[in-house]
């Protein structure tokens, strides 16, 4: 017996099924086949497209989002410009506060010198006519003492006595103003 006759006689083709399990494979794919497309496929579509349109909203919320931290972080910029002129403000203005604060301490501190020098020029000049006029007074006494001395009299006559004293501190006084004059 030849291959093509043990073939013919009951053995099935490995390529190809029997007529009948073809019929009723393909009979049976084609159920399964409608049932999924008309009660499967519209839930899974639903499925996909919801998630699509999900998938969707969330990248435009994600767009929004980028778009509100964008301008978020130019306002934000533009609050520490606006910050960092109004510091620059502060310290221009607390700068200029000083100086003036500084302009009148010494201002205070000139007048206060200028008075406490006017008040020591009057003090010192008070002292010296009240030196110069117990010095006068002692030197009289001094002079009529010493002329008295000399004359080997006393000198009663008050008035001649003081015209005496009078007249040797004026001389005194002319041959003091002179030497400095010409020292």
């Amino acid at each position: 017996m030849t291959s093509t006759t043990i073939l013919a006689e009951g053995s099935q083709s490995l390529l190809l099924p029997a007529l009948p399990d073809l019929v009723w494979g393909t009979v049976a794919f084609v159920i399964v086949a409608l049932s999924i497309y008309k009660l499967a496929w519209p839930t899974f579509m639903a499925t996909l497209d919801e998630r699509a349109d999900k998938i969707e909203k969330g990248l435009h919320a994600a767009d929004q989002a980028r778009a509100e931290i964008a301008d978020q972080r130019a306002g934000l910029e533009e609050e520490i410009r606006d910050a960092h002129r109004d510091a620059e403000q502060i310290r221009e203005k607390a700068h200029t506060h000083a100086k003036a604060i500084m302009a009148q301490a010494q201002s205070q501190a000139h007048s206060s010198a200028d008075q406490i020098l006017e008040n020591a020029q009057r003090r010192i000049s008070a002292d010296t006519d009240a030196a110069r006029r117990v010095l006068r007074a002692d030197l009289g006494i001094l002079a009529t003492e010493l002329a008295t001395r000399i004359v080997g009299e006393s000198l009663t006559d008050q008035e001649l006595a003081r015209r005496v004293t009078d007249r040797f501190l004026d001389e005194l006084e002319a041959s003091t103003a002179s030497s400095p004059q010409e020292a």
